[in-house]
């Protein structure tokens, strides 16, 4: 028995020691997998300590050797874009071939249940009145074989998989359960680009955007000195997100907010947003990376019966500026979702199929060169008095404003110095609107969709809903961006 018992041991020590000398890769590294183009293109896993473990991919092949902790790591060449499903071998002591690999554009896509979204909800939605193929019925269509899709779980990400299985084409079973906003997405950009592109989504409903960010990251940011940040931070960023890193990617896309509106932040969600976009390119160590956002869409957060914290009808609007307040970190951008919430008492817009296509007019006009794009709808750049009238400035203008229904402009509203506002009279002169109200002979502010059901109808030509905003905003000029960060 003693003998028997003996080499029962020793066959499990060295079937143990052959499991751990084992390259083994993270689960973002796959088959079907897309490469950011352009890029140094880091594949890295763990051996034996020692070990020599080579990547062949295309023309290139790289070596290394597993350090003391058996942690290992290669730095493919920049690649140009390749629709051709390529081999890539990682060889050490076994041999790792993963498949039909394309080379193109990788984005990340983070944030609560509006990004979670998925296809399969997105088809049951209000079918909405346009030629042609309807995006609701998108699962139907959606065949293409270079938009390429990776869906975080966050229980799974952490443990390699040996199949090695996490990618998949965007189509059938697989997209219907991924996220509409980062499919349509992809769905655009490769509509311009027309080279492959690969969309990551690691997105939990409900959550706030603390648990994206990790303890330490506040630690280092000065407004947070004093704050005691609540909401578990690092929750999710440490399962979903530093696992992630340090795959090649082009970009993020966010659509969080709702969770802490409901919370009645202001100026404090700015800096939030700051210390996440801030660790976030420190992780991927490239200071740059675009970060485009989403405003979140009207909904009548004062008569939730959940609420933590009283809200009034303001609430949704003042914390829409302090996501407008983080367009002062640079390489941000945001689009505007006004005119996309069907339902005013479901925080869930229908429209995630335009979602999508406005954060790629985003990354088409500023990182992809296609500068006749106009990517966002006007935003207020300043005010004149002139006489009992209010004369408002805009930039992006595009093509010019207009009202989108044909009727009189809505949801202005102006003051004199005595902050009381009332409903106003607008009118589009030229790039300009004039503002103004028989009941205000001095004004001196105006506000524009500061209500949270206002769904506005001031656009430019090219279709995109203006920022909502104030002429008195105190929180905006309230936020310095740390030039650290």
């Amino acid at each position: 028995m003693r003998v028997t018992t003996i080499f029962f041991v020793i066959a499990a020590l060295l079937m143990l020691s052959e499991t751990q000398a084992e390259v083994v890769l993270p689960r973002v590294l796959g088959h079907n997998m897309v490469l950011q183009r352009d890029k140094p293109v880091c594949i890295w896993g763990t051996a034996v300590a020692g070990e020599k473990v080579s990547v062949t991919f295309s023309v290139q092949r790289k070596e290394t050797i597993a350090d003391v902790a058996g942690k290992w790591q290669v730095l493919l060449d920049p690649m140009n874009a390749s629709s051709e499903g390529r081999e890539m071998i990682i060889a050490g002591s076994n041999t790792i071939k993963l498949e039909n690999i394309l080379v193109g554009e990788v984005w990340l896509c983070s944030g609560q249940s509006n990004m979670e979204f998925t296809m399969r909800k997105s088809s049951k939605m209000k079918r909405p009145d346009v030629a042609g193929q309807n995006p609701v019925d998108e699962l139907q269509y959606a065949k293409n074989p270079s938009i390429r899709i990776f869906q975080v779980n966050r229980k799974e990400l952490i443990k390699p998989d040996s199949l090695h299985r996490g990618w998949s084409i965007a189509r059938d079973s697989a997209l219907r359960v991924f996220s509409a906003p980062a499919y349509f997405f992809a769905k655009e950009l490769y509509s311009r680009l027309h080279v492959p592109v690969g969309v990551i989504s690691s997105a939990v409903p409900g959550s706030a955007i603390e648990p994206w960010i990790p303890a330490e990251a506040f630690n280092d940011h000065a407004f947070f000195i004093n704050y005691k940040v609540q909401n578990d931070p690092g929750k999710f960023y440490t399962p979903m997100i530093h696992p992630l890193v340090p795959f090649a990617i082009k970009g993020f896309l966010w659509y969080q907010g709702e969770t802490n509106c409901f919370l009645n932040e202001r100026i404090e969600y700015t800096h939030k947003m700051e210390a996440l976009i801030g660790r976030w390119r420190s992780d991927w160590n490239d200071k740059d990376l675009p970060f485009y956002y989403v405003q979140i869409a009207p909904f009548k957060y004062s008569e939730s019966k959940d609420n933590k914290v009283t809200l009034n009808k303001e609430s949704l609007p003042e914390f829409r500026e302090a996501q407008a307040a983080a367009l002062k970190i640079p390489n941000t951008a945001m689009i505007i979702t006004t005119d996309l919430a069907d339902n005013l008492s479901d925080i869930h817009p229908s429209y995630k199929w335009e979602v999508g296509r406005r954060l790629a007019l985003l990354a088409l006009a500023r990182d992809y060169g296609f500068k006749e794009i106009v990517s966002t709808g006007p935003v207020y750049h300043g005010m004149k008095i002139k006489g009992n009238k209010i004369e408002l400035s805009f930039s992006s203008v595009g093509g010019g404003l207009v009202s989108k229904d044909g009727k009189t402009l809505s949801d202005f509203l102006i003051a004199g110095k005595d902050k009381k506002f009332v409903p106003a009279q607008a009118e589009i002169k030229g790039n300009k609107v004039v503002v103004s109200s028989n009941a205000v002979n001095s004004p001196a502010d105006v506000r524009f969709a500061w209500v949270e059901t206002a769904q506005p109808n001031l656009y430019n030509k090219e279709g995109l809903p203006a920022q909502p905003f104030r002429t008195d905003n105190i929180l905006i000029n309230q936020f310095k961006p740390d030039s650290k960060k």
